[in-house]
């Protein structure tokens, strides 16, 4: 089978998210063909079958999604395959649906850095356009007061030094409020600022927004 630019693109890609649903595959097809929005659900599919038919992509099916989720196999990346029965993995293709969508609106998107100590934090991503970092988060339920609090510190000093340019939440009902609330309680009012929240999973960790 021949491998296109695209093809390998779509299997780095992977790489950075781990795993993603059909509809993170969707707009990360469309999103790297420029077209600025998603294949149809049978290119997605077909794309899926024809990069498992060589290896390079293997397919489970959860029992708490409607579809399947595909992953890089260790031919296609070198690295083990991710554990897809751990209690992230949720979350993990909620990141997927969210990058892909930056991807189809031209952003480059990249893992956030490693802690650099234990009062350091690592986001679930990066993305880059037209030289402004926003830090992306996923919050599928909410965390302690606690954990905001040294979060949020973070953010304010990675703003403060010019490290990113705004901070972007994306969640399920109900978490958008929680967040609103820890940030303005641990944040600067000119740090807030740059920090944003929008519903865009429902309680299942579907994309609705």
């Amino acid at each position: 089978m021949q491998m296109t630019e695209r093809d390998w693109d779509m299997i780095q890609w992977l790489d950075l998210v781990r795993v993603a649903d059909m509809d993170g595959v969707r707009w990360a097809l469309g999103g790297l063909a420029g077209a600025g929005e998603p294949v149809s659900p049978r290119k997605a599919q077909q794309w899926s079958a024809r990069l498992e038919s060589v290896g390079l992509v293997g397919r489970f099916r959860p029992v708490y999604t409607d579809g399947s989720i595909v992953y890089p196999t260790r031919m296609a990346t070198g690295q083990r395959p991710p554990n897809l029965l751990r209690q992230t993995t949720r979350h993990e293709v909620a990141v997927a649906s969210v990058s892909a969508r930056y991807m189809a609106a031209g952003y480059e998107w990249t893992r956030d850095r490693q802690p650099q100590g234990l009062m350091d934090h690592q986001a679930d991503g990066l993305a880059i356009k037209d030289g402004v970092t926003e830090l992306v988060e996923v919050e599928l339920t909410p965390k302690s007061w606690q954990r905001y609090k040294h979060i949020f510190a973070c953010f304010s000093r990675r703003i403060e030094a010019g490290e990113i340019g705004r901070v972007s939440y994306f969640g399920t009902p109900g978490v958008d409020r929680v967040i609103n609330r820890e940030s303005k309680r641990w944040m600067m009012p000119a740090e807030r600022a740059e920090l944003t929240t929008t519903i865009s999973f429902d309680s299942r960790g579907r994309w609705v927004g």
